[in-house]
């Protein structure tokens, strides 16, 4: 019986000390998600009321900037004996300029005799606004403003004025007219949507003007006396609206600025809310925050949770202790067994840790010596590959050989003609001849050394270094090379490419290759042609550059067009070739980052086709050159 006593008290012991933690951390929790709640609302609150601030006041110079206008001074001087519809289109382009919602303009009686809504059914003008403090004060001299809803618009809106003076140097000077501006507020009340917060405006009166909840807008925020709401009737700053309390209950203040509270009715009712309230002094407004204490349910809950598991699991671990010293010299025992097998284990794990470490170790040399032999197979490959390219070219080198020949041969006969004469002439005192045929000869020697300029350019071997290339230029040089071979042959070269100069990236000498093997196969195939002609082509399409040369050949057997890119593969005569060019050439523009591709024409012969990206340098030099040209 004792034994059954001392458990039920250490059972109620026990509860009552789970229920105080609980309670406690709830309420420590409470607070402190209070404390980070309000700093939260403070942050937005001071953010939102400085943009409401600086949305309204950067329309405050307006009204003063548009009432010093001439015009608005000359038709308010006789506005019965002029056409407003000037003054009021200038009053429409300044409103959509400004990006306000209406501007017009009243005459030292208050009615509109100008406005930017002139064409609307609800238009100011003919209207008289006597009753709006903005007109009292600004013919008064100062500038006004005001807020409320529009007598004939109803939409919320606030007011900017300024006295229109047509003389104002007399001293007894009184304003003319009014020049007033009204700003919408649905942009604010838009940004105000998408934050985790309500947030309102109220006035001196306590009406909510401006409000996140549309259902909250033109209510008070505390019930109205029959005065105060007669006496709001009569200015018409809210023209026939009820005014109906918002039915908000303060259930707690903290300090003079915050609150809870929460709502009987409305949008906002069933959800308790923590309420900051800040002034904005420059309107004499108050704008509210309300944040939903739903933070501060859920901090409290998991407080709750975590501060009754602690407690739980210290409460466990009481228990469990009382249990281990009973059960120790059992677990000192299966402790002692366990050290050993751990041991045998441990034992066992090195051995097997050391076999696998070994095995490793040489799975990693192969490894590396297959990566090893990888990477000396690459750079053969590659240095084969170059060693291809250049000797595909010296190919072309010799195909152009007879023609180079030819070019060299004329200007040798001409020097050793002009040097005998040369001679005649010295030994005839004839200084004069002796040294025009000089200057012959040195111009020849000039034209030899271009030829064979050409020719070094172009059996260099690569540099595989990126630069920026002009096609048009790369076109030329590659021309260049088959002079002989186009006047002996007869061929019409037509040359078609825009004025500003194409530019891509890539390798100067390979490109020229490319170009070079290119323009030899199409001289090759129009041998028997009777009227040959090569069309060098490139324009500009999507960023591509598309560089084109076509013939009017016999074309490519429909059956070859699959395998002319293939090594080895050739249609020439045994001897004239070795059916490299176009493989080379293909495998170029594929490292270049392009493509060559190959077709029949319609109107017969071949077309190879180059597209490389479009790549201009920063500041890429503008070469005139020649768009469309041919000769033979």
């Amino acid at each position: 019986m004792k034994k059954l006593r001392w458990k039920a008290m250490w059972l109620a012991i026990i509860t009552a000390g789970l229920v105080v933690t609980i309670w406690q951390a709830a309420r420590l929790a409470r607070e402190q998600a209070i404390a980070d709640l309000r700093d939260d609302a403070e942050n937005e609150l001071r953010l939102s009321a400085a943009n409401l601030n600086g949305y309204l006041l950067r329309y405050d110079y307006l009204p003063q900037m548009l009432a010093t206008r001439e015009g608005v001074q000359r038709f308010l001087s006789a506005p019965e004996s002029q056409n407003p519809m000037p003054l009021n289109l200038l009053l429409d382009r300044f409103r959509f300029t400004s990006g306000v919602s209406d501007v017009y303009l009243l005459d030292h009686n208050a009615t509109t005799i100008a406005a930017s809504n002139w064409h609307r059914p609800n238009t100011f003008i003919g209207h008289n606004y006597a009753f709006r403090s903005y007109y009292t004060e600004a013919i008064a001299g100062r500038q006004g403003r005001f807020y409320g809803l529009g007598t004939q618009s109803l939409e919320r809106g606030y007011f900017f004025s300024a006295p229109v003076w047509i003389d104002d140097t007399s001293p007894d000077a009184r304003p003319d007219g009014v020049m007033v501006i009204k700003v919408l507020l649905d942009d604010v009340e838009e940004g105000w949507a998408e934050q985790d917060a309500e947030l309102l405006v109220t006035d001196s009166d306590n009406i909510i003007f401006m409000a996140s909840r549309p259902e909250l807008r033109m209510r008070a925020l505390h019930p109205l006396s029959d005065e105060k709401r007669q006496a709001l009737h009569e200015t018409r700053r809210y023209a026939i609206e009820p005014l109906a309390p918002s039915g908000i209950n303060i259930e707690a203040r903290y300090g003079t600025d915050s609150a809870l509270v929460s709502f009987s009715d409305g949008p906002l009712s069933g959800v308790r809310y923590l309420s900051l309230t800040r002034p904005i002094v420059e309107f004499g407004w108050n704008m509210h925050i309300l944040k939903p204490l739903t933070p501060v349910v859920s901090a409290q809950w998991i407080a709750a949770l975590m501060a009754g598991g602690l407690y739980g699991m210290i409460a466990l671990g009481g228990g469990i202790g009382w249990q281990r010293l009973r059960l120790r010299r059992e677990r000192e025992a299966f402790a002692e067994r366990e050290r050993q097998t751990l041991a045998l284990v441990r034992d066992e794990l090195e051995e097997s840790v050391e076999r696998r470490t070994r095995d490793l170790v040489a799975s990693n040399q192969r490894l590396s010596d297959e990566i090893e032999e990888r990477r000396r197979a690459e750079a053969n490959l590659r240095q084969t590959q170059d060693e291809l390219i250049q000797a595909a070219k010296l190919a072309v080198l010799g195909q152009l050989a007879a023609g180079i020949n030819h070019e060299l041969n004329q200007p040798l006969a001409a020097i050793r003609a002009y040097g005998e004469n040369a001679r005649r002439f010295l030994a005839l005192s004839r200084v004069e001849q002796a040294d025009a045929n000089l200057e012959q000869i040195v111009e020849l020697t000039k034209r030899m050394a271009e030829i064979s300029a050409q020719l070094r350019q172009f059996s260099r071997k690569s540099s595989e270094r990126q630069e920026t290339i002009s096609v048009q230029a790369c076109i030329e040089y590659a021309l260049r090379l088959f002079h002989s071979r186009l006047r002996d042959g007869h061929v019409c070269v037509e040359q078609q490419w825009p004025d500003e100069t194409l530019w891509v990236t890539g390798d100067l000498v390979r490109l020229e290759q490319v170009l070079v093997n290119l323009i030899g196969n199409a001289l090759h195939a129009m041998k028997e042609t009777p009227a040959p002609q090569l069309i060098l082509s490139a324009t500009l399409t999507q960023q591509q550059v598309i560089i084109s040369v076509m013939d009017n050949g016999p074309g490519i057997d429909d059956a070859h067009l699959a395998q002319i890119f293939e090594p080895f593969f050739t249609t020439k005569a045994p001897g004239s070739g070795l059916g490299l060019g176009l493989s080379i050439s293909s495998r170029i523009m594929d490292d270049l980052g392009g493509k060559l591709q190959a077709k029949n024409r319609d109107t017969g012969g071949a077309s190879f086709t180059i597209s490389l990206p479009f790549s201009p340098p920063a500041h890429a030099p503008i070469h005139s050159l020649k768009g469309n040209s041919s000769h033979a």
